[in-house]
């Protein structure tokens, strides 16, 4: 196949698995990405023709559609700022608008399963608005709207993982006992976003996908409860408002409080297909049922071969994204250590570090730290990392952002917890003819004086632990069975 295929959302939770799929099925894929270094690192990147660009900027929005067949809109904004609708308005006019003067044959998007008539939440209302918004400009949309979709590193699925784990009960709130879904397995979103291109029958539709279960949510709880073997009883629970519920979710799991909320206002509303569009266009697709999707998700995650996780995406409310710039008023302390064995061996060892991997040396007192930035309204460890053992530019590692990534060479990480200033903490290699220079830099830049008196108080603490961690780095990459 020749075809030209736009993708947006590549660095998503869909996009990043969509992507090599596309590939594979002989398409020319060109990514558009606002950070196009964070698609890079990824076994297919090679392949693929990645764009610099921003649909709500409507920056490079011609250049990336020139030529193309078709476009998938994957873009969403629910994590990057609490007014998210404005964006996501703005974001799907100005592609229309380039896709319709480029004349793209046809746009693929990905909203949300909802009736426009009900009374929807923001979320909901804001996924049926892009779809009309990308129709408005006279173009051939195909529009696939789904639920709660079950997959290793999903946003709904880590809230059902998480509360069924860390709860011993099962909460009956009015909300869960009422509304109901019709979850879907990321495989099967995935089978019909890439069967929809070579499929006449789907243009210009709106086609409604989910697996053959019409589950209640306090149900997909209990079903994900017994795939683990937990022993968890129904407690009937007074009916608190999505806020308050979206405050408990915020502790209890690693999803955020602006995101919990905004999918269990979400809840109220039933999930489930009016039609049968989906079987009829695309009969060799047979969804997956929800206790299969739980086993398959959990399984992924138990062999990590996580592809894609919802974190990639999201940032700390408190957190401005900002890159790093070595220059006056950043205070640094650096480490280095030669070692014997070769620099792609040392590079697996500090690339593996932080999530279950923990922290190799004084790993409590990186765990103290968790714990007191989430005292005070950070992330602590809730993010984790979606592999132990690899790593993109652009994903989370605990509460680091991993900002710059060259495999082999150097892995920067730029602090997202709560910080009197900004901080970066980065590893390096360096050949020295038959050695290699190990070397950790820890960077910072104080905000007033309390940023410098927040330094140098922790600054006996940093020597210690970096002075440990870059001996462990050395010990483990010249251990034989690292």
């Amino acid at each position: 196949m020749s075809k030209t295929i736009l993708l947006t959302g590549a660095t998503g939770y869909v996009g990043a698995r969509l992507a090599p799929r596309l590939i594979e099925k002989g398409y020319k894929l060109r990514c558009l990405a606002r950070n196009p270094a964070e698609i890079e690192t990824r076994y297919w990147a090679s392949k693929a023709e990645l764009i610099k660009g921003d649909v709500y900027c409507s920056s490079n929005l011609k250049k990336a559609l020139e030529g193309a067949e078709a476009a998938y809109y994957l873009v969403h904004s629910m994590a990057d700022t609490s007014n998210f609708e404005k964006y996501e308005e703005v974001s799907a006019f100005n592609f229309a608008s380039a896709a319709a003067a480029a004349g793209v044959g046809r746009i693929i998007y990905l909203g949300g399963l909802a009736k426009k008539d009900e009374d929807l939440s923001r979320h909901l209302k804001s996924r049926i608005k892009v779809g009309e918004i990308l129709r408005s400009h006279f173009l051939n949309v195909t529009e696939f709207r789904a639920g709660i979709i079950v997959g290793s590193g999903s946003v709904s699925f880590e809230m059902i993982r998480y509360l069924s784990e860390r709860l011993p009960f099962i909460p009956d709130f009015r909300y869960l006992k009422k509304s109901k879904c019709q979850p879907i397995a990321i495989r099967d979103v995935l089978a019909y976003l890439v069967a929809t291109l070579e499929k006449k029958e789907s243009e210009d539709k709106i086609i409604e996908i989910g697996g053959p279960d019409c589950l209640k949510y306090s149900e997909m709880l209990e079903i994900y409860s017994k795939v683990r073997g937990l022993n968890r009883f129904h407690m009937p629970c007074p009916s608190p408002t999505p806020r308050l519920c979206g405050i408990v979710i915020s502790a209890l799991t690693p999803v955020p409080y602006n995101i919990s909320v905004s999918l269990l206002e979400s809840l109220k509303n039933d999930a489930i297909k009016s039609n049968e569009l989906a079987k009829d266009i695309f009969p060799e697709i047979n969804p997956l049922d929800y206790e299969t999707a739980v086993k398959y998700a959990l399984q992924r995650i138990a062999e990590d071969k996580v592809e894609s996780s919802w974190t990639a995406n999201y940032s700390p409310s408190y957190h401005r994204p900002c890159s790093f710039i070595d220059a006056q008023g950043i205070i640094l302390q650096d480490y280095n250590i030669e070692t014997k064995a070769a620099p792609q061996k040392v590079y697996e060892i500090f690339s593996r570090i932080g999530g279950k991997n923990g922290y190799y040396f004084a790993d409590f007192l990186w765990k103290i730290k968790a714990f007191q930035d989430r005292l005070i309204g950070g992330i602590g460890f809730r993010n984790g990392r979606r592999s132990a053992c690899e790593i993109h530019q652009g994903e989370t590692l605990d509460f680091w952002r991993v900002e710059r990534l060259i495999p082999g060479r150097t892995m920067l990480l730029r602090a997202e917890m709560k910080l009197p200033g900004r901080g970066w903490l980065q590893f390096q290699t360096n050949e020295l003819g038959s050695k290699t220079l190990i070397r950790i830099t820890a960077y910072f830049e104080p905000k007033g004086v309390f940023g410098y008196i927040y330094w140098y108080m922790l600054y006996p603490i940093h020597t210690f632990v970096f002075k440990g961690l870059i001996r462990e780095i050395k010990k483990r990459a010249e251990s034989a069975g690292f």
